[in-house]
């Protein structure tokens, strides 16, 4: 691994807004990065040993760089040292717009992905990568390994264009509990999805928050599932919890333990055109009650979505538990200007 970057607070040099959270860039990593075609997941590997692989400019079409008319899989590979200093702050990757398909793993272990590879392909050349890094992965002022996986189905392939850096996630507004990442998911609906003892192991996954178009096959309007698995700490009687599910297109039922808890809009066969046109643009703040919530046990969480046209799912803004206090305290220095 060549070309280990350290990350300095002299590197601060970029800020972007996405979704009300600020983002600084404390890492370009427009730079080059290790790359090969073909496909071997060992590549994921942090402890793999690239330097056999051609060195290729990010961002840049890989046709540009002498893969010229090559279809199908590469992998990206990127070498990084990150100071202990941000140890206790949320870190972001950007990769930019990746045509057609990716996934992505932070020393060895998957963060994220857009789209589908084969054999049920679905491209998301169109999306912007943003991909949160657990704290829990990182090698404080040790190397650390970013690898992608891509696929391209025809024309430009790779990492094409756009923001590529590490960058600081400043959230004002940070959950307690916080639930963004990837979720269990499944198309179709049946009562049973909601039971917290479901054996829901061949799901698949889907990042949320994101629109459930970069994973399917085609557009795909209807009912779907989301699960979750969480726990929260023991707390002194009477600890209450506010859900955040971000904005969820169209209309939606949450079940926490089996129960139902929560709801927008109004589940039914054919859903009436008044309860869905303002539903998709709705921030969903659920204020759950003292016992729907097991302190130091697993609890389950299980969405409800109904997607009438265009794209669906819970596709924005935060994913998490507030704890009553902490939501109302926030909310009320807001309505007092502070």
């Amino acid at each position: 691994m060549k070309k280990i970057i350290l990350i300095a607070l002299i590197l601060v040099t970029g800020t972007v807004m996405y979704g009300g959270d600020q983002y600084v860039r404390i890492l370009d990593l427009r730079d080059y990065w290790k790359f090969m075609i073909g496909d071997d997941m060992r590549w994921a590997d942090p402890n793999y040993n690239d330097a056999a692989w051609e060195d290729i400019r990010v961002p840049s079409k890989w046709e540009n760089q002498g893969f010229h008319g090559y279809d199908g899989y590469a992998w990206y590979r990127k070498g990084i040292i990150i100071n202990r200093s941000f140890a206790n702050e949320y870190l972001t990757l950007f990769l930019g717009y990746i045509d057609d398909v990716d996934e992505v793993y932070f020393n060895g272990v998957r963060i994220g992905r857009k789209g589908n590879f084969p054999p049920n392909f679905s491209t998301a050349y169109s999306s912007e990568r943003r991909y949160n890094i657990p704290a829990h992965l990182v090698r404080f002022d040790k190397p650390n390994v970013i690898a992608v996986r891509v696929y391209d189905s025809m024309m430009d392939g790779g990492i094409t264009s756009g923001n590529v850096g590490l960058y600081l996630r400043q959230r004002d507004f940070a959950p307690d509990i916080d639930l963004e990442g990837e979720w269990k998911f499944r198309v179709g609906d049946r009562p049973e999805w909601s039971d917290a003892g479901l054996d829901d192991s061949d799901w698949g996954t889907i990042p949320v928050p994101s629109f459930w178009e970069d994973y399917l096959s085609g557009d795909y309007n209807g009912y779907a599932w989301y699960r979750r698995s969480f726990t929260v700490p023991q707390a002194p009687a009477g600890q209450r919890y506010v859900l955040s599910l971000g904005k969820i297109d169209d209309i939606d039922e949450v079940y926490i333990n089996g129960k139902l808890v929560a709801s927008t809009g109004k589940m039914r066969a054919n859903p009436r055109y008044n309860e869905l046109q303002n539903s998709y643009n709705k921030e969903r703040y659920y204020y759950l009650n003292e016992g729907d919530i097991i302190p130091g046990k697993v609890n389950v969480i299980a969405v409800r979505v109904y997607d009438a046209g265009g794209e669906g799912g819970i596709y924005s803004g935060t994913i998490g538990l507030f704890k009553l206090q902490t939501f109302v305290s926030y909310w009320r220095k807001r309505s007092q200007g502070r």
